[in-house]
């Protein structure tokens, strides 16, 4: 018998591994890579032996550049072509 903690309800895992985090933004593990380097995505953190995105930040950082690009006038220019 193991002794696991259960959550209920729909919440987002609190630290995701590189191939989770991949699937959830429907890219290639090569393409989080890139994110993170260019700084779309935050850097991942260790917890324990693994690397892990924490999802609250990916997801703040993904809200930001949202932003970030619906205040560039070059891209509202873009949509009214």
């Amino acid at each position: 018998m193991t002794n696991r903690r259960v959550i209920l309800g729909d919440r987002p895992p609190s630290y995701v591994s590189k191939a989770t985090l991949a699937a959830e933004l429907d890219v290639s593990e090569s393409t989080v890579d890139a994110l993170v380097q260019r700084g779309v995505l935050p850097k991942p953190v260790r917890v324990g032996g693994s690397v892990r995105w924490s999802w609250a930040q990916v997801d703040a950082s993904l809200a930001a550049t949202n932003t970030a690009a619906e205040a560039d006038p070059f891209m509202q220019g873009v949509g009214n072509v």
